[in-house]
């Protein structure tokens, strides 16, 4: 499944940009810490005044939080950035497909072939894809054998089922006799990219609104 570079900029929701606040508020807490400490050595007792290494110390404190204030307005900028960049890169996924989390056979009417995959963490001795109909009755089953670990895809000789929406799949891994876990994975189509909430996420044709991290792959 090979990657294309995004080029599109449509169907995109960008987030706005944080408001610039951060240097103001710094800039008055720097202000405030000067005045107090300046009151305080103005009022200080003159028999027990305070010691160098008390106002290196109090002076080090505003530096280092003015520091971290300065840290955070960069960091949330360039997070801010970061995000709009990949809803302009991820724009060039809409149209296409991706492998995503999920049971939903698809089905290619064309060569009359129902598509889907699984995904195992570690070798399974055998493999076996259950084909379901809408009520969940087993219409055929598919033994595939040992299958090592990774991502593995399949082919169903679908006959005239054209109806992607209605038939799904069930993956069952053993190893030594026992079953393990794995993860079915469906064929999905990219309508919109978005960045609600801070998260990049993927408008499916299915699936409905999914985080971009939960995409397997594209094609």
């Amino acid at each position: 499944m090979a990657v294309s570079a995004p080029t599109s900029t449509s169907d995109v929701t960008v987030a706005s940009a944080p408001p610039a606040s951060a240097a103001a508020d710094t800039t008055v807490t720097a202000d405030r810490f000067l005045k107090l400490l300046v009151a305080q050595m103005q009022n200080q007792d003159p028999l027990n005044p305070m010691d160098n290494a008390q106002v290196t110390s109090q002076m080090a404190q505003i530096n280092t939080v003015t520091g971290i204030d300065k840290l955070n307005t960069t960091v949330a900028g360039l997070s801010s950035q970061f995000m709009q960049l990949q809803a302009v890169q991820g724009a060039s996924l809409v149209g296409h497909d991706v492998i995503v989390p999920g049971n939903k056979l698809a089905i290619d009417a064309t060569a009359a072939v129902g598509q889907g995959g699984f995904q195992i963490a570690t070798p399974a001795d055998a493999v076996k894809v259950e084909i379901l109909s809408p009520s969940g009755a087993v219409v055929q089953t598919l033994n595939l054998g040992a299958q090592g670990a990774g991502m593995h895809s399949f082919d169903w000789p679908a006959g005239t089922a054209t109806d992607s929406s209605a038939l799904t799949f069930r993956v069952t891994a053993t190893s030594g006799g026992v079953a393990m876990a794995s993860t079915a994975l469906m064929r999905d189509r990219v309508d919109a990219v978005s960045t609600d909430g801070g998260t990049f996420n993927l408008e499916l044709e299915k699936s409905g609104l999914v985080p971009y991290s939960s995409v397997k792959a594209l094609n």
